[in-house]
């Protein structure tokens, strides 16, 4: 017999708790946040995988079944990012490093997954967003690692910042848009699961608009040095030449 929702949902929050504690064990010489982000790694791939076995082969495919009961193990995969959404909410707004915009993407995350449990159906569109929020997570993390250990600055750096944007931009905005009017165009799902869904998808353009300014500061940069280092290497050969001379 299955354990009811709210105790799996339970068990889900303790056992990232538990992953929780035992990386503030494991990494002691660190701080509070390495521990955190891990876990967010750990989940971010976690969920990754699970959501796109059950949106690519087990199914339903969410953009043409909308609205559809839930299958068990869509059920499981919404219990563990409950748990693991409630934890990490509870964590930020403890140690206070998340504004806004964040808290209130893990608020409508954790509504719209606690709805659809509750109701029973719309876990295949659930399940979609969960997909297209944590694929660009573990290029997000593996960016903060890279800061904290001195390595972004670097080729590896530059390589993670122009997939987070790539994916970013063509699954959470490209795809995301796809989904949304799927959803809004279906008369199945309930109106209030539609709005969570365009809500999230405008904190997506949110994100979004910070992600391009960051994008354009970090390409002027790049380019204004190398023009700096174009500018020395023509002065270098010219100089040598008036020295032949």
């Amino acid at each position: 017999m299955l354990f009811p929702l709210p105790l799996r949902v339970a068990c889900s929050l303790l056992a990232w708790l538990s992953l929780y504690a035992w990386f503030c064990r494991r990494y002691k010489h660190r701080n509070y946040e390495w521990s955190c982000r891990l876990v967010t790694l750990t989940h971010g791939i976690l969920a990754t995988c699970l959501s796109a076995y059950i949106g690519f082969i087990d199914g339903p495919w969410p953009f043409s079944h909308p609205g559809s009961p839930n299958t068990t193990l869509q059920v499981h995969v919404l219990c563990l990012s409950l748990g693991y959404f409630l934890f990490d909410l509870c964590w930020c707004v403890y140690f206070q490093t998340e504004g806004a915009l964040m808290l209130a993407h893990h608020l409508v995350s954790i509504l719209g997954i606690t709805v659809s449990l509750a109701l029973g159906e719309s876990a295949a569109e659930v399940n979609a967003v969960i997909f297209g929020s944590e694929i660009t997570n573990p290029l997000l993390q593996a960016r903060w690692f890279l800061k904290e250990t001195g390595c972004y600055h670097s080729f590896t750096g530059d390589v993670v910042d122009f997939f987070f944007v790539v994916l970013f931009t063509g699954v959470r905005i490209g795809v995301g848009a796809w989904l949304m009017y799927c959803e809004l165009a279906s008369p199945k799902p309930r109106w209030y699961i539609k709005l969570g869904g365009v809500i999230m998808y405008a904190v997506s353009w949110v994100f979004m608009v910070s992600i391009c300014r960051f994008a354009r500061r970090k390409s002027m940069k790049k380019y204004h040095a190398w023009r700096s280092w174009r500018s020395d290497e023509l002065y270098l050969k010219t100089n040598g030449h008036l020295k032949n001379h």
